[in-house]
C-alpha cells in the first residue's frame, strides 16, 4: 500500500489514496454542462478553493493518477448511491452541507476525489493534517487557527485527514469539540473499517459513507480518458483491446492502481506505438494483490481462511493463505490464527492438529519467508482436512458463562490445599480419595461446587477420534458421580 500519510511537497499530494477516484465522460476544469447523468459540476466548477485546488491539483509534474483526478462532479463515475440528487455527500460537493464526513472504502475507489471535491466546494478556508507528522499540538494548532478564521472572517475550515486511522485515539479526541461545534468541516479519508479505527464519539460526529470498488466499466472510462486527456497521455500511446482487457483485470476495481500500471506501460513504449498485453506484463513487476495487512481486507481475507479451513475447503484454504503471504502478511500472525483454529474448529476430533499448529509456529519463528510459505501450507492441509469438531470451545465457554454469572461455589473440603499445618483442623483435604489407588483410576467422587454437579460441558461431537468418545465419557461420568460424597 502506497504511504497514505505523504503531504504534498510544493503542493504534490504524495498520498492521494484515491488519486483518479471516479471517471465519467471526459470534461476539463471550469464551468460544465450537466451531462446525461445528471451531475451538474455545482459550486465545485465555479467557486474553487484555491488553497484545496492547489493541494489536490499540484500540476503536470504529479504522477498520471494525481492529473486525472476528476475537478468536479461531471467527471466522477461510479458511487451513485451516494451521488444521487439531494443525498447528503452530493450536497457536500456542491457545497451546501455543513456535516462532517468519514469516507471508507478500498484504496482507489474515490475517497480523495471526493475529498476534494468537497473541500474545494466554496471558499472556505482550507487545512490539511498527516498523521506522520501531526501531533496533537498541531492538531490544536490547526484547529485554533480555524477558530480565529470563523470569529474574525466569517469563514469556516474544511479540514481534510487522509487516511485518520493512523491518527492515535488522543490525536482523534483533539478533533472532537471543533467537529461537534463546527468550528472545522471534517472531510476524512480511511481503507479502514472505522468501526476499528476511529474514536466512537468521532464517528457519531460525522456521516459515514462506504465507497465500492469501481466496476469494469468504470475502470475501462478511466483507462481510455487517460489515455487521450491533455492532462493525461494526450494521445501519445494507443493500447490493444486485450492490454485493456488485462489492465482493467489487474485493477480490480481500483482506479489508482489502473492508472499507475498505464503509466508505466506509458513510459516503456515510444510515442506512437500501442501498449500490448506482452508490454503491459513486462512494464509491471507482478499484480499487487488486494489486501491491505493493516486495513479492513486483512479482516476479509483473514476470515475467508478461518472460515475456509473451518468449512474444510483445503482450496479455498490456500488461496487466502496465499493471498495473506503475496499481500505482506506476518507469517507469525498468520500461524497464530493457525493454532487458534486447532483447538477452536477441530479440537479432540484429532488432537494432533494442534501439535501441527504449534510446530508450524516454531518453524516459522525459525526459519522466516520465504520458506516458512510451505509450514503455513502443511499446517493449513492439515487443519482444512482434519474432522471438525467444535466441542472445545463451546465446553469452556460454558464453563466460563456459568462463572460469569456467579456458579462458582466454595471448592468442596477434600478437594482443598492440606499442605500447610492445621489444614485438617479445617476440613481440608480430608478424606480426599486418590484415583491412581483404584484399579480403574478412577473413582467416585464430587469434584464440582455443589451447584455444578452433574453439569456437562464437554460434549464431543461424533467425528474423528470424538467418536466414540461420548461412551468412554458417560461410564467414567458415572462412576465419578455413582456415589458422589456431598461437601459440607
Amino acid at each position: 500500500m502506497a504511504d497514505p500519510n505523504k503531504l504534498p511537497s510544493g503542493g504534490a499530494n504524495g498520498s492521494a489514496d484515491d488519486a483518479p477516484g471516479l471517471f465519467d465522460e471526459p470534461s476539463v476544469a471550469g464551468p460544465t454542462a450537466a451531462k446525461s447523468q445528471g451531475r451538474s459540476a455545482g459550486p465545485a466548477s465555479t467557486g474553487l478553493n484555491s488553497d484545496a485546488s492547489a493541494y489536490f491539483h499540484p500540476g503536470a509534474h504529479a504522477p498520471l493518477a494525481v492529473r486525472m483526478r476528476p475537478r468536479n462532479l461531471d467527471e466522477v463515475v461510479g458511487q451513485d448511491h451516494l451521488l444521487a440528487p439531494g443525498a447528503p455527500l452530493r450536497r457536500l460537493v456542491e457545497g451546501g452541507g455543513d456535516t462532517s464526513v468519514i469516507l471508507f472504502g478500498p484504496p482507489g475507489t474515490g475517497k480523495t476525489t471526493l475529498a476534494s471535491l468537497i473541500s474545494a466546494a466554496t471558499g472556505r478556508h482550507f487545512e490539511a493534517l498527516s498523521a506522520l507528522n501531526a501531533g496533537v499540538k498541531e492538531v490544536r494548532a490547526v484547529i485554533d487557527t480555524a477558530r480565529r478564521t470563523l470569529v474574525n472572517q466569517g469563514i469556516q475550515t474544511v479540514l481534510f485527514i487522509d487516511e485518520v486511522h493512523r491518527f492515535s485515539k488522543t490525536q482523534q479526541d483533539a478533533l472532537l469539540g471543533a467537529v461537534e461545534n463546527r468550528i472545522v468541516l471534517l472531510v476524512a479519508a480511511t481503507t479502514e473499517n472505522p468501526s476499528f479505527s476511529v474514536v466512537s464519539p468521532l464517528l457519531s460526529r460525522s456521516l459515514l459513507l462506504q465507497l465500492q470498488p469501481l466496476d469494469d466499466e468504470a475502470v475501462g472510462t478511466l483507462i481510455d480518458r487517460a489515455l487521450t486527456d491533455e492532462r493525461g497521455l494526450n494521445g501519445r500511446v494507443s493500447m490493444t483491446d486485450d492490454a485493456r482487457k488485462q489492465l482493467i483485470a489487474l485493477a480490480a476495481g481500483d482506479a489508482r492502481r489502473s492508472l499507475t500500471y498505464l503509466e508505466a506501460a506509458a513510459e516503456a513504449v515510444a510515442d506512437g506505438e500501442q501498449i500490448t498485453a506482452e508490454s503491459l506484463a513486462n512494464s509491471i513487476n507482478r499484480a499487487v494483490v488486494r489486501y491491505d495487512r493493516d486495513g479492513d481486507q486483512h479482516y476479509d481475507v483473514t476470515s475467508a481462511f478461518i472460515k475456509s479451513v473451518r468449512g474444510s475447503d483445503v482450496d479455498a484454504a490456500l488461496h487466502y493463505l496465499a493471498r495473506m503471504i503475496e499481500g505482506g502478511e506476518d507469517p507469525r500472525f498468520i500461524a497464530r490464527r493457525i493454532v487458534i483454529l486447532a483447538s477452536e474448529d477441530i479440537g479432540m476430533a484429532d488432537p494432533t492438529a494442534l501439535q501441527t499448529a504449534v510446530a508450524a509456529a516454531q518453524a516459522v519463528a525459525l526459519i522466516g519467508m520465504p520458506e516458512a510459505r510451505l509450514t503455513l501450507a502443511q499446517a493449513t492441509i492439515h487443519l482444512a482436512t482434519a474432522p471438525k469438531s467444535n466441542s472445545v470451545i463451546s465446553a469452556i465457554d460454558g464453563a466460563l458463562k456459568d462463572v460469569r454469572s456467579g456458579k462458582t461455589g466454595p471448592v468442596p473440603p477434600h478437594l482443598r490445599d492440606g499442605h500447610y499445618s492445621g489444614a485438617k483442623d479445617l476440613g481440608h483435604a480430608v478424606d480426599y480419595i486418590y484415583p491412581h489407588n483404584d484399579p480403574m483410576g478412577v473413582v467416585a467422587q464430587q469434584y464440582p461446587p455443589d451447584q455444578l454437579v452433574g453439569t456437562d460441558y464437554f460434549v464431543p461431537s461424533n467425528h474423528g477420534r470424538e467418536n466414540g468418545m461420548a461412551e468412554y465419557l458417560g461410564r467414567i461420568r458415572r462412576i465419578i458421580r455413582g456415589s458422589r460424597r456431598k461437601s459440607k
